[in-house]
């Protein structure tokens, strides 16, 4: 359903299992960044009211899975550790050229963030499927489905405001270029590298 070039090596899990602190403070962070995707994209173009609207329940729905994500790591005892740099995405934002009409980098942009809910998507399957810690497995099989939503309603809109077609094509290479970086990555508890 995802797309998805090059699928995750499940041993990322064993990666993860073994900082758990670590991969909920970046998972709280990637949170924090898609709230304030939405948030730029509602300030850069007001002018598509549907996506406006769209956006408004998105910040809504995302700053309180920080909040989850931050009371989950409460519960164990620990605090909210720095941001990191997210390597994949500054990858993955190589992509594109810088430049071109509104409407495209709008679309540029909304293929970015589908993108990235989809790798989310399909590492909050696995975490849900593989971890040891069930009540923790349970937590991400929930989150999976929001991502799930959330990749398909921001390809849905790139698909509306640019050419299907055009659109279509640059989300096969984006997604070719994308499976090139999830080669190199994979060996981190983070929830994109």
């Amino acid at each position: 359903m995802l797309g998805l070039k090059l699928p995750t090596d499940p041993r990322w899990v064993n990666i993860v299992e073994k900082n758990i602190e670590e991969i909920l403070t970046d998972h709280a962070f990637c949170e924090q960044k898609a709230t304030s995707t939405a948030i730029s994209l509602i300030v850069s173009f007001p002018e598509y009211t549907e996506l406006v609207q769209e956006m408004v329940a998105l910040v809504k729905e995302e700053i309180s899975h920080f909040k989850m994500v931050h009371d989950k790591i409460l519960e164990r005892g620990w605090t909210l550790g720095r941001d990191r740099k997210d390597e994949y995405v500054i990858k993955l934002m190589k992509f594109f050229p810088k430049g071109g009409s509104r409407t495209m980098q709008l679309v540029h942009r909304l293929l970015y963030a589908a993108l990235i809910e989809a790798r989310s998507c399909e590492r909050f399957r696995l975490l849900s499927e593989e971890l040891e810690d069930k009540e923790l497995a349970t937590f991400y099989r929930n989150l999976m489905v929001s991502e799930a939503n959330h990749y398909t309603m921001f390809l849905g809109f790139a698909r509306k405001y640019g050419d299907k077609k055009e659109v279509d094509t640059k989300w096969q290479q984006l997604l070719e270029y994308e499976a090139e970086i999830m080669s190199d990555l994979g060996k981190n508890e983070t929830v994109h590298g």
